[in-house]
């Protein structure tokens, strides 16, 4: 590893909340966005390096808007330099293209970022797989997810990973507890049910097919729900004591919502994450841990016990 935070801290923010159940993606992101401050500013001060993350953004999408000012907010706060790179919205691919191999080519970028979702004409997988794996922040080129396979990853996608860094800040034990994953998309469900496994959890993935979803819900120790259709997952089917993982959001009647019915399933589970304020601002927080970590392997550096090693 390249960079570890210090977990006591992350472990203190995630267990000093007002209710007990609340697991708060807020508070542990912002412990690990002190963490990964910490390794900027090391690697600044003795080095002279400052990671840089570009954001590629395509066509005028409002979401995306939101999302990318919340990663370039994200970037100041830990020290890393950001640039929002716009592209209008009928860019060709060959133009495309072109930005992002500049980019893998400028050595004074780290991370390289293609905020999804990118207009229609364009093939988004293809413009993915331009990106360097050793610049890919997001965890999204084949070459990285092979690595998450391979149980060997270095550059995982944010998503997962930060539910992964929530987890162990709140002392969840996964080891021989089952696990369930509903989502299979190569963002989230694929790769979060790879580092279930890893961690030593039976994992258990369901999706739009899936017959008697309510029963596997009832069987698992962990749920995670990662399918973008709201309230999908009833508070009735949450096993007594089980851990609830809601990485979806939607909006209805003017306020956002979850993939799980939350006040019914909170009534039932041990610990649970809000939406909003559970699983987006880890996404964000990781995506700056990424940026550092891609920082240093480029410079053959890592970070242990505070301090600045040689890898």
């Amino acid at each position: 590893m390249t960079f570890t935070p210090n977990f006591e801290a992350l472990r203190d923010a995630a267990l000093g909340v007002d209710d007990p159940k609340i697991l708060d993606g807020r508070a542990v992101a912002k412990a690990l966005r002190n963490e990964v401050k910490i390794g900027v500013d090391l690697l600044r001060e003795e080095r002279g390096i400052v990671p840089k993350l570009v954001v590629v953004v395509v066509g005028e999408d409002p979401a995306s808007a939101v999302y990318v000012r919340h990663k370039v907010q994200a970037s100041a706060v830990v020290g890393i330099d950001s640039e929002r790179r716009v592209l209008p919205a009928n860019t060709s691919t060959a133009v495309l293209h072109a930005t992002l191999q500049e980019l893998n080519e400028d050595d004074s970028v780290n991370g390289v970022l293609l905020q999804l979702p990118i207009p229609e004409h364009l093939d988004e997988v293809k413009a993915m797989e331009l990106i360097s794996p050793s610049k890919d922040v997001d965890g999204f080129h084949h070459v990285n997810l092979g690595r998450l396979m391979s149980w060997a990853g270095v550059i995982e996608p944010c998503t997962p990973r930060g539910v992964m860094t929530m987890l162990r800040a709140r002392n969840v034990e996964l080891r021989g507890k089952h696990a369930v994953v509903i989502g299979r998309s190569v963002i989230v469900g694929r790769p979060m049910a790879q580092m279930l496994v890893r961690a030593d959890a039976t994992v258990t993935m369901c999706h739009r097919y899936t017959q008697d979803l309510p029963g596997f819900v009832g069987q698992a120790d962990i749920v995670v729900v990662a399918t973008g259709v709201p309230e999908l997952v009833k508070g009735a089917w949450i096993k007594e004591g089980a851990v609830v993982i809601d990485v979806g959001i939607s909006r209805r009647d003017g306020r956002l919502i979850g993939d799980v019915e939350f006040e019914a399933a909170k009534q039932r589970a041990s610990s649970i994450t809000p939406v909003p304020g559970g699983v987006g601002p880890m996404t964000v927080a990781t995506l700056m841990e990424n940026t550092l970590r891609a920082t240093l392997l480029k410079h053959d550096l890592k970070i242990e016990d505070g301090q600045l090693l040689e890898a």
